[in-house]
């Protein structure tokens, strides 16, 4: 299949020896006169051939290949809403430049352009919250106090509920397993299945935890945890809204009846719901509800945890300092009742801002628009993938039905028989300028019940994508598996990469080699 050519005048495409290394299995052999070229400086001009004619399959279905360029790519834009970085175009290894095919919504969305304005128009403010007589903080404290209103309507809370501004979902559960040690007490016993995010199962080791085993289907998962619930006292089910390794969805209104019969209380980690799905919280009769910014079209390091304000204002701060108390002397301290006991410090305005900007943006769409484009997407990722070679795509109920109010959301994690993940992500940035996301997902439980303890590839798109975006990845994987990669992979110290690598980094990026290399860097094949 036709793919971007390396501009003729490209140091990679003139003589080199790529060093010895492990190699991705399947590789076409690189050439034995490249060498890397001696500078990492971008050339001024890269441009991409775009010379060659588009298939009619591609132009039928308004569906463009890879190589057909950023202007031709774009022909089939149907995203719902726009996104920065919509039109932005990423280096190729050998040379030229694609635009940017972003499928990694799930771990951080890009943000809106509505949510960049506001944020832009409110710097020129920036002020004390809560502190100060000037115009400026009088500004910065409406748009604080406004943005709390903004997400409780976006979650349809009940008018009792309190709305407090966290980092992400992880420092909003971690909060609320606090609250509950103090509330409750550190015996309290908090439920959870096998399926979560490790963001909902390590916080609870400051309470009692029990962890229950998901079942082969929704129906046989439920009666698991309705048995649990049954068991002994239990003070909380703490559930995902959709699973981040497969978007598959539980029914919430039906565990939070559960919870309730058994005496209990309902949380919901609802990073990944929140972006693709309406939440009634009070009609699902949700009693807790975390998500975060950078998920839902934010990413200014902004979340919130919501519900009930008892347990929150029987538990001292989480984090104790200046705007969480009412009056200190050197010997005692009356704390704040929530949100404020909570919000201790300087808060994040823009986060905040963001989060709010992003709220009421969303809730701007019809509810059926954004599950239609949700759907469709998914639908064609999947069908898409499993029509592949040795692909698997991942689920934890195969055969369970997906009605309209639980269709899995926009999540597809799969994986390559004989394919490691990290090199496959790799070759699709380096060669085709996709990004999705290769490892265990912070869910290595729920990996190593799908078979996939080693990891997986997982493609997750939101209202920024467009169908394009999903073929251009099937397309890259079908050339793949069909003839190997292009260019020459080696897996070191910082795991998979090109070799060369000659993409340069942006000039205004102050980084050094290092930088580039990950935390882990797991290797295989």
């Amino acid at each position: 299949m036709p793919s971007v050519q390396p501009a003729l005048d490209h140091p990679a495409a003139r003589a080199a020896t790529a060093p010895a290394a492990q190699t991705v299995p399947g590789a076409r052999t690189a050439p034995a006169s490249r060498t890397a070229p001696a500078s990492r400086t971008e050339p001024a001009a890269r441009a991409m051939t775009t010379a060659r004619a588009v298939p009619a399959r591609f132009r039928d279905r308004q569906v463009l290949p890879p190589w057909a360029g950023p202007a031709a790519a774009s022909a089939g834009h149907d995203a719902l809403l726009p996104v920065v970085g919509a039109d932005l175009d990423v280096p190729l290894v050998g040379g030229g430049r694609i635009r940017h095919v972003n499928l990694d919504y799930a771990a951080s969305a890009p943000s809106l352009v509505a949510v960049a304005d506001q944020v832009a128009r409110l710097l020129p403010y920036s002020a004390s919250v809560h502190r100060g007589a000037g115009f400026g903080s009088q500004v910065c404290t409406a748009v604080y106090e406004t943005a709390r209103d903004e997400v409780g309507r976006f979650l349809s809370v009940r008018t009792d509920d309190t709305v407090v501004f966290t980092r992400n979902t992880t420092d909003a559960v971690n909060l609320l397993a606090h609250c509950v040690a103090h509330a409750v007490g550190r015996a309290a016993r908090v439920v959870v299945l096998d399926l979560e995010h490790h963001a909902n199962l390590l916080p609870w080791s400051a309470v009692r935890r029990e962890v229950v085993e998901s079942r082969t289907t929704p129906e046989e998962t439920l009666d698991a945890l309705v048995t649990a619930l049954r068991a002994e006292p239990t003070a909380l089910l703490a559930v995902t809204g959709a699973s981040n390794v497969t978007g598959e969805r539980l029914p919430l209104a039906r565990l939070a009846a559960v919870a309730h019969d058994a005496g209990a209380r309902l949380f919901v980690d609802a990073a990944q719901l929140a972006p693709h799905a309406r939440i009634d919280l009070a009609g699902l009769g949700i009693d807790y509800l975390a998500f975060s910014g950078h998920k839902l079209y934010a990413p200014f390091g902004a979340g919130a945890l919501v519900g009930r304000r008892d347990w929150l204002d029987a538990a001292p701060p989480y984090l104790a300092g200046g705007g969480a108390v009412r009056e200190v002397t050197p010997d005692s301290v009356t704390w704040a009742d929530a949100p404020a006991r909570h919000e201790a410090g300087t808060p994040n305005l823009p986060g905040v801002a963001a989060l709010a900007t992003a709220c009421r943006t969303l809730a701007q769409l019809p509810a059926e628009t954004l599950a239609a484009h949700d759907l469709a997407l998914r639908h064609r990722l999947a069908d898409g993938l499993g029509a592949l070679p040795g692909v698997r795509v991942l689920a934890c109920w195969p055969a369970a039905g997906t009605d309209g109010t639980r269709a899995p959301v926009g999540v597809v994690t799969f994986t390559l028989s004989g394919h490691h993940p990290d090199a496959v992500a790799v070759y699709l940035a380096a060669e085709h300028g996709i990004s999705l996301r290769a490892g265990r997902f912070c869910a290595h439980p729920l990996l190593r019940r799908l078979g996939a303890p080693g990891g997986a590839l997982r493609a997750s798109v939101g209202v920024g994508s467009t169908t394009a975006d999903v073929d251009q990845l099937i397309e890259a994987l079908d050339e793949y598996l069909a003839g190997g990669p292009r260019w020459g992979y080696t897996c070191g110290p910082g795991g998979w990469a090109p070799t060369p690598d000659d993409r340069a980094l942006p000039e205004w990026v102050a980084s050094t080699p290092a930088a580039r290399v990950p935390a882990t860097s797991p290797c295989g094949t």
